[in-house]
């Protein structure tokens, strides 16, 4: 079957757009005008790919790709007129794989889709590996050199989180935000037990991490 592309975008020309050149290519389409509706969408027809506006109604792109990371690894590219660096740092950081400013042209789209899919097909769709970590975001399960590895909800997000970027550096704030949703004073403390539990179940040694590690003054990162 071929590949599912999720389209969240409130302009419905942009829409007709893209799905003209998608679907000339051999995808299958789903359309989105917020992304409330692409969320809902997005459980009932699991996508493998995800294309997303920023500014829409309800939930707003950004909004929308942390809600996606919560539970799935398709890959997602921002599509916006927005074309500021903060604005495309933040979605990176959010877990987005790609960025485009509009205007855009329709070719360069679909080839960007194509190269997205690939780089999953080559990476194993969705495990994440690290060294000898393997992490199954399918059936939320951790193994290291093929040993099981049990997490909790909390650990799995923050796991993924990182693995998904190995050598970004996270703050305490993106992974609390990634993880459970709105950042409120005090949490830092949460974050800093997450962190101790997860090395004390991944680490050889916890005292000496050889995967997470922290950045003094900045926050943590895995290494590979």
């Amino acid at each position: 079957m071929e590949p599912l592309i999720l389209i969240a975008e409130d302009d419905a020309d942009i829409r007709a757009l893209l799905r003209l050149y998608l679907e000339g290519e051999g995808f299958r389409v789903l359309e989105a005008e917020d992304g409330m509706q692409a969320l809902a969408l997005a459980r009932e027809n699991p996508p493998d790919m995800a294309i997303l506006d920023i500014m829409m109604p309800h939930m707003n792109g950004f909004e929308l790709t942390r809600a996606l990371r919560k539970y799935s690894d398709v890959p997602i590219l921002i599509l916006s007129a927005k074309s500021q660096d903060n604005d495309k740092i933040l979605g990176l950081n959010l877990g987005a794989d790609d960025y485009i400013a509009k205007p855009f042209n329709p070719v360069e789209i679909v080839a960007r889709v194509k190269a997205q899919l690939r780089r999953a097909a080559r990476t194993g769709g969705n495990v994440l590996t690290v060294g000898e970590l393997a992490l199954n975001t399918d059936t939320i399960q951790l193994t290291k050199n093929g040993q099981s590895i049990p997490l909790t909800p909390m650990e799995y997000k923050i796991l993924a989180l990182l693995m998904r970027a190995p050598g970004r550096i996270f703050t305490k704030i993106q992974l609390y935000e990634g993880a459970v949703g709105p950042y409120f004073e005090g949490d830092d403390n949460t974050m800093t037990v997450h962190i101790s539990k997860l090395r004390d179940k991944i680490e050889d040694d916890p005292r000496n991490p050889r995967y997470i590690i922290t950045v003094r003054g900045l926050g943590y990162k895995i290494e590979k």
